[in-house]
């Protein structure tokens, strides 16, 4: 490596949600780089950036602005110098990224699927008829009214430690969150269940850190060279190539999931209607290096079978 690597008298700038996740997310990039280079982590300076997705915690994304609002002052502050990376939730990400930033760096992916929390149940299935259930995400939200039309849905927002007192509180009698984010805090002691995605598809991208950076940073772009895994950056291609054919915000119902076998692409998604009325779902297969084609072709297959109306709720 050519470039000047960090050091505590000159630290790489790191940029982070406060959340505990997203710390616990931003530690693991700092001990990866820390262990790829030989450097004491004193070389890698984590600092905490406030967002308005944090901010406001009593209304759906989607009457706030989306998902952007969990990454717009991190972005800011890293166009403008005062950090050097940021670390995402890939799952929070739009597609789109802002002019003079990069999103190509990946951490290896952890568990995709959904968790189901309840105190005393261990599914879906044994709710009772009408129960009320806790969920911020529109398509969690839509898939439960999918396959349960007769639950009662109620907003849920928060990080995972907020999420779990408002349960605690009796708010609702069971939650969802990811099992990433559970697995990456160490939170063993939650009741959970975990959730096949054959019953229910995750979120694009979900259990998978994206490490944004200056395009024009090449001495971050090599640091960051020795971290990426390259599955996980082939999976997330298919998925969000998907995503972006469709629509990339947090205002449409959207569930994908890329796996890898051998040399092969397997590509599963979903859409749906915000009130779980109807779903449309696909699957297929494709070579590993025709990922974003398999995605976009499979979105455009989805849309041409919703048809007319099956949108109009976004409008």
């Amino acid at each position: 490596m050519t470039h000047d690597l960090p050091s505590p008298e000159k630290p790489l700038k790191i940029g982070t949600r406060g959340s505990p996740l997203a710390m616990a997310q931003a530690y693991e990039t700092r001990r990866r780089l820390s262990e790829a280079f030989d450097l004491p982590q004193e070389a890698f300076q984590i600092i905490v950036i406030k967002v308005t997705g944090d901010a406001i915690q009593d209304r759906p994304l989607k009457e706030i602005g989306g998902k952007g609002l969990f990454t717009r002052e991190i972005e800011e502050d890293l166009l403008s110098g005062k950090i050097d990376i940021a670390v995402h939730s890939m799952k929070d990400m739009p597609v789109d990224q802002p002019a003079g930033l990069l999103l190509d760096t990946y951490l290896p992916r952890e568990d995709v699927r959904d968790a189901f929390i309840s105190a005393d149940k261990d599914g879906i299935a044994a709710l009772a008829q009408g129960a009320v259930v806790g969920t911020s995400s529109l398509r969690r939200k839509a898939q439960l009214l999918n396959r349960r039309p007769d639950l009662q849905v109620v907003e849920f927002r928060g990080n995972v430690q907020t999420r779990l007192r408002k349960l605690a509180e009796g708010v609702a009698e069971c939650t969802f969150l990811a099992m990433a984010g559970l697995n990456r805090l160490q939170m063993d002691e939650v009741p959970k269940h975990a959730i096949s995605p054959d019953d229910m598809l995750p979120a694009v991208a979900q259990g998978a850190i994206g490490i944004e950076r200056r395009a024009d940073d090449a001495a971050t772009a090599a640091l960051l060279e020795a971290i990426h895994d390259g599955p996980t950056g082939q999976r997330l291609i298919a998925e969000r190539a998907f995503l972006a054919q469709l629509d990339g915000s947090c205002e449409t119902p959207i569930a994908g999931l890329a796996e890898l076998n051998g040399t092969s692409l397997r590509l599963r998604g979903e859409v749906l209607r915000p009130d779980g009325s109807e779903s449309i779902a696909d699957e297929a297969t494709a070579p590993i290096e025709d990922g974003a084609e398999l995605g976009r072709a499979m979105a455009a297959k989805l849309l041409k079978q919703a048809g007319p109306g099956f949108f109009d709720w976004h409008s």
